[in-house]
């Protein structure tokens, strides 16, 4: 069973810096996918999937664009992750494998959309009144309510 928990942080100004830069990191890789995806897509070819994704646009990325070294690799992992299932969903709704609604194919984010990034288990710690989050650091937060033990 997967859950997830939300909440309310309290980072400090450097904190709120490097969130910043996380977010745009992680658009910065979605979009750059996405291009990609439809590039090949105009020419005919099959999608890549998400292992040749993360090796073309975090590992080679990295040693190329040295701004996305100072971001955790996990919240790019999983925004390419979500491209992938994005496209899943996309192509099963077209075949009709999916019940239900169609659904749109991926598009690109916005800076003015909704921020957001995702922490696997091995890269974030909870304590009473912090969250440590990698390479950005323990971060206030207040719980809404209690986490399970």
């Amino acid at each position: 069973m997967k859950a997830r928990y939300k909440c309310r942080i309290y980072p400090n100004h450097v904190q709120v810096t490097k969130l910043n830069q996380l977010f745009g990191c992680c658009r910065y890789v979605w979009n750059q996918s996405l291009t990609y995806c439809n590039k090949l897509y105009a020419l005919g070819k099959k999608k890549p999937g998400y292992v040749d994704l993360t090796k073309q646009f975090i590992t080679q990325a990295k040693r190329e664009l040295l701004w996305l070294k100072d971001v955790a690799s996990s919240p790019l992992q999983q925004s390419l992750k979500d491209l992938d299932q994005g496209y899943k969903n996309f192509f099963d709704s077209c075949t009709g494998k999916r019940k239900g609604i169609k659904v749109k194919a991926p598009k690109f984010k916005s800076r003015k959309s909704k921020q957001s990034a995702r922490f696997t288990n091995n890269n974030y710690k909870i304590g009473q009144n912090k969250i440590f989050l990698t390479k950005i650091g323990k971060v206030k937060i207040v719980w809404s309510r209690s986490l399970p033990s």
